[in-house]
Order: C-alpha cells, then sequence, then structure tokens
C-alpha cells in the first residue's frame, strides 16, 4: 500500500502514520517528493485495510499497489529520483561519467588514470579492488589495500569512489573506503548480500544480471529498499544473447523501460556490454541518445598490459574525445527526455 500525504501535511502527520504502520507490524518507508510526501508499506502478506490510514490528519490517499515491486515504482514517488554520492549527484540533468581502470593494480596505474578522469570533469572514479573472475586462476584484485589506494584517490584529486563487493566483509569495507557499493551482476540475485546492503547508507549501483528480465531487475533493487536504503541506480551492462560479435548485447530498450516503471536512475557500462574498445564509443552515444542518466567507463594508460579487461578500455586520449562528444549530446537529448516524461 502506499500513504500519499497531502502538500500541506506535517511532519508530526507524517510521525502518525508512520506509527500506525509499525503497530500493525509493518514497515514504513517515507520518500519525499518535489510537492508532498509518499510512504509506502512493505512486511504485510496481504491487503491491507484503507481505513486505518484515510481518517488521519495530513493524508490525501492510500492506494493499493498491485504490482511485485512497490517502492522503486513511480507509483510510490513520481518524481525522478537523484542520488547523492559523496559530494556530487546522480540523476539529474547533468550527464554522470563513472570512469577509471576496470581493475586496481598499481598506485601508478590508478593515479595516471584519476588524473585524467579529474581533468575530464568527470565526479566519479571507478576501480575493482575485488573482481569476481570466471577462472579461478585469474587476478582478483587487490582487496583492502586497493581500497586503501582508491580513498587516495579521493582524498588527491577530490573524485567520489564505486567500487564493487562480492560478499558482507567487502560492503564493510567498500563502506568504510568508497562512496558508493558496486552490487555486481554476478551477485544481482544474491539475495542475502541485497539484503546486507539494504542496511547499509551508502548508495549502491546495482548491475543488471547476464540473464535477468527487466522484473528481475527491478525486483533486485526492491530487496535493497525493502531494508531501508532508497538510494540506488540501476546500471545496465548487457545480457547474454545468441549474438558473438560482443561480449554481450546491449540492451537499450531498457533504459526507457525503467524510466517509465521507475523512479530510479539509470546508467549504462557500454565496456562491460561489448567487450571491445571500438564498440564502446557508439555503444555510449547511443546510451545517451536513448536518455541514460550516466555512463560507466573503462580507462586505463596500457591495456595491453592490464590485468583485467584490456581488450575493452579506452586509452586515456580516447576516453577525453569522448566524454567531450557526449556532453554535446547530452545537452541536444535533455528537452527530448523532458517531453518524454511528460
Amino acid at each position: 500500500m502506499l500513504i500519499v500525504m497531502k502538500q500541506d501535511a506535517t511532519q508530526a502527520d507524517i510521525d502518525r502514520v508512520n506509527e500506525v504502520i509499525a503497530e500493525l507490524g509493518f514497515q514504513s518507508h517515507p520518500m519525499p517528493g518535489a510537492a508532498r510526501v509518499a510512504i509506502g508499506i512493505t512486511g504485510n502478506k496481504g491487503a491491507v485495510d484503507r481505513a486505518h490510514f484515510e481518517n488521519l490528519s495530513g493524508v490525501a490517499d492510500a492506494i493499493r499497489v498491485t504490482k511485485p515491486y512497490k517502492l522503486i515504482s513511480r507509483t510510490l514517488s513520481p518524481d525522478k529520483s537523484i542520488i547523492k554520492v559523496g559530494d556530487a549527484t546522480i540523476g539529474g540533468d547533468e550527464l554522470t561519467m563513472i570512469a577509471g581502470p576496470c581493475a586496481v593494480e598499481t598506485p601508478e596505474q590508478v593515479f595516471e588514470v584519476a588524473e585524467v578522469v579529474s581533468k575530464s570533469g568527470a565526479r566519479f572514479f571507478r576501480g575493482g579492488a575485488y573482481k569476481p573472475r570466471t577462472s579461478p586462476y585469474a587476478f582478483q584484485g587487490r582487496g583492502e589495500d586497493g581500497l586503501k589506494l582508491l580513498a587516495e584517490v579521493r582524498d588527491q584529486f577530490g573524485l567520489n569512489i564505486v567500487t564493487e563487493a562480492m560478499d558482507e566483509r567487502g560492503v564493510d569495507l567498500v563502506e568504510k573506503y568508497g562512496d558508493c557499493i558496486q552490487i555486481g551482476a554476478r551477485n544481482m540475485q544474491n539475495f542475502s548480500l541485497l539484503k546486507y546492503v539494504g542496511k547499509t547508507r551508502k548508495p549502491v549501483l546495482l548491475k543488471r544480471g547476464m540473464s535477468a528480465t527487466l522484473d528481475e531487475f527491478l525486483l533486485a533493487a526492491e530487496y535493497i529498499m525493502a531494508e531501508g536504503n532508497h538510494d540506488v541506480i540501476l546500471c545496465e551492462r548487457g545480457i547474454r544473447t545468441f549474438g558473438n560479435h560482443a561480449r554481450n548485447t546491449l540492451d537499450l530498450s531498457v533504459i526507457p523501460a525503467v524510466q517509465k516503471m521507475t523512479h530510479l536512475p539509470i546508467i549504462v557500462d557500454p565496456s562491460h556490454a561489448t567487450g571491445k574498445n571500438y564498440l564502446v564509443n557508439p555503444m555510449a552515444k547511443a546510451s545517451v541518445a536513448a536518455g541514460a542518466d550516466g555512463l560507466m567507463i573503462e580507462v586505463h594508460p596500457c591495456p595491453e598490459d592490464a590485468l583485467c579487461d584490456g581488450a575493452q578500455a579506452l586509452l586515456p586520449e580516447q576516453y577525453i574525445e569522448l566524454t567531450a562528444q557526449l556532453r554535446l549530446m547530452r545537452e541536444l537529448t535533455i528537452p527530448v527526455r523532458e517531453t518524454a516524461s511528460i
């Protein structure tokens, strides 16, 4: 159920609704909007009697939600969410650029790329300290030492850190050193991990699973939000199909579908989606044209020597040229995106 408050509802009115929800044995999820507050209810096994709320002061309406996901839906929050990550935001009119190497390798490599990312005007730096690999013998990441290097990048260049956690211990460490916890494609349906990260207060970047439908993707985000963490960013990174011309097939149609169904921002990772350097540029541009809120791009000074996914990394000069082109495209697409959302 969704409780929609009146525009002039007071904080005392909102608190009373939360108290009633708690008395019924359910969880409340207040979601402030531009004009009014909506309060989602979770934990109920069946329909909730609207009579509990209809006569409370400040309540405009009590709406039954029939979809399997409640907190992420446009019904709960018709206004698009803008997620604060460190000292920057994701989901506004400005195109979000999250860039950096696939994996943290050496201080020299990390700081060289960070300088390029900072000069490009990006506010976010990506780099894997923990790397889930198909082969147990492949490079698995630098662990906590890698996270410490990423924290140095934030201190030296003012970039907000986005990095992956693979288990509960990793979540605790990323919460300590980073600014945004990434849940990778392989863990999208690791429900115990989703619940755990939902109890943190760091923003979460959730990547779509390699074979996940849109509903499965959105329900994974619901798992996180149901635990109280409403700062979720979705990331499309390609899905498995019969195509063999790229690592995965980038599903651009999911961008407008997500924006119609949910208030959460969605970014695209064309690097992991394609797996090939020459495909990153056109797929990044296609993502912006489709209305993506941002991009996650891999950059490496020597891709041929990379310990992880060098084939998909852009050289620094390629990345700088691409970001300039993408920002010009964004200026052209913002009016289109605003019109489409009306």
